[in-house]
């Protein structure tokens, strides 16, 4: 599995030969890349605030993965077809996409439209893509990353997302201010027990600057067995 952080949310993740986008965001000091250069499969949606769904009108091909209501308003606003085609799901389904399974889980966040604050998307969530669907059984074979989506603390990292899903990677909002910063970062990277943890949701506005060292330090002190990693925009990591 490849992950490539384009800064911000937005993630490119390739699992065998199906590419999935989450949260298209390009308009973030992190990145450089033209997204007109990306063809994904799928668009995976977190929440519907504009800096998680800025570019969606650039991947009308793709199909939309994500609640309902917001899958919904993405076919009404901007033409893609696939948008409700059997891919708006909700928290705790799971869905094949390609070669890949994608698990929605919840979030602690808001989710109105960024069109006056007044249309709801659903809940907020998180997405967790594995190789393999997702069973009961601990597969040691499966390839699993958990992107957070928007959030503060909770408490199904550690008793959901950690035992029933087992992230290998997780990818973490710390900016803090919408989100949790390094502290909770820190010890959400603990709460599920992933081997490699990512900051994510940082630099990308004045509110959510940060030093990149505290997110390691408080990885650190929070006693998570996870290697706490710090990507450049637009670097892959390769999960194996």
């Amino acid at each position: 599995m490849e992950l490539t952080w384009h800064g911000h949310s937005t993630w490119h993740v390739v699992v065998d030969d199906t590419e999935l986008l989450i949260d298209p965001f390009f308009e973030n000091p992190k990145t450089d890349v033209d997204p007109e250069e990306l063809d994904p499969d799928y668009l995976l949606l977190t929440h519907g605030h504009s800096d998680h769904i800025g570019d969606i009108d650039r991947y009308e091909d793709a199909t939309v993965v994500a609640t309902p209501e917001l899958t919904g308003y993405v076919q009404d606003n901007f033409g893609h077809e696939d948008a409700v085609g059997g891919m708006g799901m909700n928290i705790g389904g799971t869905v094949e996409c390609g070669d890949a399974w994608v698990t929605m889980v919840r979030a602690d966040h808001s989710n109105g439209i960024d069109t006056g604050y007044g249309t709801s998307a659903g809940m907020p969530a998180g997405f967790v893509i594995g190789d393999k669907k997702p069973t009961q059984e601990s597969d040691p074979d499966c390839t699993t990353f958990y992107h957070a989506g928007d959030t503060s603390l909770m408490s199904e990292m550690v008793d959901v997302i950690a035992p029933y899903l087992e992230p290998d990677a997780a990818a973490l909002p710390a900016g803090d201010h919408f989100t949790m910063g390094p502290a909770g970062a820190g010890i959400a990277a603990d709460w599920v027990g992933a081997d490699v943890v990512f900051p994510m949701h940082y630099d990308s506005f004045p509110p959510i600057e940060i030093e990149t060292q505290e997110f390691v330090n408080e990885v650190k002190a929070a006693g998570a067995a996870a290697e706490p990693v710090v990507l450049d925009g637009d670097e892959t990591y390769v999960l194996e």
